[in-house]
C-alpha cells in the first residue's frame, strides 16, 4: 500500500495508519468527521482496535463523538461511528445503525481487507 504524501491531506482527510500500511480516508461533510479531525488537530491518536465478525475492525476511541445514526449497509471501505465512541473500519459489508465519517480512497481498496484483517491491535489515525 502506498504511503500517504504528508504535505496533501486536505482539510476533508484523515491518514490511517494499520501496521506498516496508511491510507487516506475521505470525510463527509459532516458534525461528526468535523469533530474528529478537530480531535486530530491536537495530535496523532493512537487507538486500540479489534477485528469482529470478519468484515471490520472496531477502534475504542475513549471520546463521544456527536452522533447521527441511520440505519445503513456498509460497503468495503467505508468508515462508520458506532455507538457514538468507536470508529469501524470495514473490508465487508454489514447492516446496521451508524454515523458515516467518511470513505477510504479507491486506491486503497483492493488491499483493504489484507491490512485490516490483520492481527494489529492498534491504529493511528492523523492528519498530517
Amino acid at each position: 500500500m502506498k504511503m500517504a504524501d504528508e504535505s496533501a491531506l486536505a482539510d476533508n482527510q484523515i491518514c490511517v495508519t494499520v501496521g506498516s500500511s496508511s491510507f487516506i480516508v475521505n470525510l463527509e461533510d459532516n458534525e461528526t468527521a468535523k469533530a474528529l479531525r478537530e480531535m486530530l488537530a491536537d495530535g496523532d491518536l493512537t487507538i486500540s482496535a479489534s477485528n469482529y465478525g470478519g468484515f471490520e475492525k472496531v477502534c475504542q476511541l475513549g471520546k463521544t463523538l456527536p452522533r447521527n445514526d441511520k440505519q445503513i449497509t456498509t460497503e468495503v471501505g467505508d468508515v462508520m461511528l458506532y455507538s457514538g465512541n468507536q470508529i469501524v473500519f470495514f473490508y465487508g459489508a454489514n447492516s446496521w445503525s451508524y454515523t458515516k465519517i467518511g470513505k477510504v480512497e479507491a486506491s486503497s481498496i483492493e488491499e483493504l481487507e489484507s491490512v485490516l484483517s490483520g492481527s494489529e491491535t492498534e491504529v493511528i489515525l492523523s492528519i498530517k
